[in-house]
């Protein structure tokens, strides 16, 4: 099941990446919902639940990697402790903007701004994070 999830992890991230993106109009603008095979990505309500479907994969991986952690108990690295802060507060910025679009929650302009930023700079900051470490052969962790 591990290698499976690990085989899982980079489409997934392509795909909440793109999703993510898709949520602003960006792809119908620039004429990309346009090209053959992509034209879901133009429409909003479709990328909007294949992001929510992809974060609900996204949170049974990342509960199955904190039980496998919990059972082996590896040493952290310091490129995982980054990592895995930095996904937690991906996490967190994306269940408060998931709040955010509940119909009896209500932020002021300048905090869904705050919300929405802060959420795109961990996205770009775990992604840069990953690239380095897969670039330099960085480990999460270290097996005892």
């Amino acid at each position: 099941m591990t290698n499976i999830i690990r085989r899982l992890w980079a489409p997934l991230m392509a795909l909440m990446a793109i999703t993510g993106m898709g949520q602003m109009p960006i792809f119908k603008r620039y004429y990309i919902a346009d090209i053959p095979g992509l034209a879901w990505l133009g429409q909003p309500f479709t990328v909007h639940w294949v992001h929510y479907i992809g974060a609900a994969v996204l949170m049974f991986m990342i509960a199955w990697f904190v039980t496998l952690w919990m059972a082996k108990q590896p040493k952290l690295t310091i490129s995982g402790i980054l990592r895995i802060v930095l996904l937690a507060l991906l996490v967190v910025t994306g269940y408060v903007r998931v709040m955010k679009n509940l119909p009896d929650v209500h932020f002021s302009p300048m905090i869904t701004m705050l919300i929405d930023w802060s959420h795109l700079l961990f996205t770009m900051l775990l992604g840069i994070v990953a690239v380095w470490c897969v670039r330099t052969g960085r480990k999460a962790y270290i097996e005892k």
